[in-house]
C-alpha cells in the first residue's frame, strides 16, 4: 500500500499503520497492512472524508476558483479612462479591504491541584495565564464544563500479562462507565504487533468484547502501539479532547520507533493527554518508570506504578475523574510562524483562598509542521 492510501475509521476499516508501528485488524484479510504514519499525518490534515471533514487550513490568501469550462475573458488593447480610475487608491482609506492570516489556536487541557493535591474546580478565565516560550498569551477561549473525550485504550497483550488482564478489563471497564455518555473509544491490544480490535464506539458491548480478546504472547512493542495510536487519535476529527491510557507490564523490547519519537508524536500540535499504568510489581526499576513518566508528563498526563493488581481499579476511576475535571484553554499564539520548532508552554493559575496550584498540562508543542 503506498503513502496516499488511508480508510475511515467511521467505515470500521484500519485507519492508521507507520513503516515502524501499525495497527492490524485481528482475524481479517487486512492484518499485515501498514499505512505509512510519515505520509499520512502530513497528508490528512489536508484531505477530508465523506464523515470527518477537515477545516481548510488558512493561508491569509483570498483565491478564487474559476468556473468549470469558463472561458477567458475577453483582452482589450484600450484603455479606458474609467478603467484608469478604477485602478486608483479610493480616497476613504476605510474602503480598502485588508487579508489578515488566521492565527492558530492552541488548545490546553489542564488539570488543577491544591497543596494537598486536591483536584480543584471551580476557577474561573482570569485565573489563569498561559505562557509560551516565557512570553503570556491572551486567553482566547475558556470552558470547564465536561465534554465528550476520544479516547484510545492501549494494553499490553504480551504474555507476562496473562494474569493480569481480567482485574484489568474490568478496571479498564469501570472508568469507561464513569465517563461521559458521548465520550468515544477505541481499543489496541498490542505485543509485537498492535491490533485495533475495536475503533471509536461508545457502546460498552463492543468496547469489553475487544478487551477480552488476549492473545497474551509475544514480546512489548509499547512505544510503535502508542505512535500509531496516537495517529489515529489525531484522525478523529469530531471530538476535540483526545486521551491515551497505556497499561503495561514491562519495558519496551520490540519496538522499531524509540522513545524520543514517540514522545515527538505525542507533542504534535494539540496532541493527546496519555495516562499510564505500570504493572511492574516487585520487579520497579527506575529505568522502567522513567519512560512511561516522560511519555505521560510531556502530555500533561500522569503515570502510576501501583505495588498490587487490586490498585488498578482505584487508578482508573482517578483517571477518570481528572480527565472530567479539566479546563479547556486557548489562545492564539504571538508567534505565528509555523516553522515546526518546539515552543514551551506553561499555565499558571492564581486566585483568593489558595496558597499554591499547581497546573498540568502539556509542557509544549512542535508548532505547525507534521513530524516524520
Amino acid at each position: 500500500m503506498n503513502d496516499n492510501e488511508h480508510n475511515d475509521s467511521s467505515n470500521g476499516e484500519l485507519v492508521v499503520a507507520s513503516s515502524t508501528a501499525f495497527l492490524q485488524w485481528r482475524g481479517v484479510m487486512v492484518v499485515g497492512m501498514c499505512l505509512i504514519l510519515s505520509a499520512v499525518t502530513a497528508e490528512v490534515e489536508g484531505q477530508s472524508t465523506s464523515s470527518s471533514p477537515v477545516p481548510p487550513i488558512a493561508t491569509g490568501v483570498a483565491q478564487t476558483s474559476p468556473a468549470p469550462n469558463a472561458e477567458p475573458a475577453p483582452q482589450s488593447n484600450t484603455t479606458t479612462q474609467e478603467q484608469l480610475d478604477s485602478e486608483k487608491p479610493p480616497d476613504d482609506q476605510s474602503e480598502v479591504f485588508v487579508f489578515k492570516t488566521q492565527v492558530r489556536e492552541v488548545i490546553l487541557h489542564a488539570t488543577v491541584v491544591d497543596e494537598q493535591r486536591r483536584l480543584v474546580t471551580n476557577l474561573e478565565r482570569p485565573a489563569f495565564t498561559a505562557f509560551e516560550n516565557g512570553a503570556p498569551q491572551a486567553t482566547t477561549s475558556f470552558h470547564r464544563e465536561d465534554v465528550p473525550v476520544a479516547m484510545g485504550i492501549v494494553i499490553d497483550n504480551s504474555g507476562s500479562m496473562r494474569e493480569n488482564r481480567d482485574k484489568v478489563n474490568q478496571a479498564v471497564l469501570n472508568l469507561i462507565r464513569a465517563g461521559n455518555p458521548e465520550d468515544q473509544s477505541f481499543v489496541v491490544n498490542f505485543s509485537q504487533d498492535s491490533y485495533l480490535d475495536q475503533d471509536f464506539t461508545s457502546d460498552i458491548d463492543l468496547l469489553q468484547q475487544a478487551l477480552q480478546k488476549v492473545s497474551t504472547q509475544g514480546s512489548t512493542a509499547l512505544y510503535d502501539a502508542i505512535v500509531a495510536s496516537t495517529v489515529h487519535l489525531k484522525n478523529n476529527n469530531r471530538v476535540e479532547r483526545k486521551v491515551l491510557l497505556v497499561i503495561t507490564d514491562g519495558r519496551d523490547n520490540a519496538s522499531r520507533e524509540t522513545l524520543q519519537e514517540a514522545v515527538r508524536r505525542l507533542q504534535q500540535e494539540n496532541g493527546p493527554t496519555l495516562y499510564a499504568i505500570g504493572l511492574l510489581g516487585d520487579e520497579l526499576q527506575q529505568s522502567d518508570t522513567g519512560a512511561l513518566r516522560s511519555l505521560a508528563e510531556v502530555t500533561g498526563g500522569v503515570a502510576y506504578f501501583p505495588k498490587r493488581l487490586d490498585e488498578v481499579d482505584e487508578i482508573t476511576r482517578t483517571v477518570a475523574r481528572d480527565i472530567h475535571s479539566q479546563y479547556t484553554i486557548g489562545y492564539k499564539p504571538t508567534n505565528r510562524s509555523k516553522d515546526g520548532g518546539y515552543r514551551i508552554i506553561e499555565v499558571r493559575a492564581k486566585t483568593p483562598g489558595h496558597h499554591k496550584l499547581t497546573v498540568r498540562t502539556r509542557s509544549g508543542y512542535y508548532a505547525g509542521q507534521p513530524v516524520h
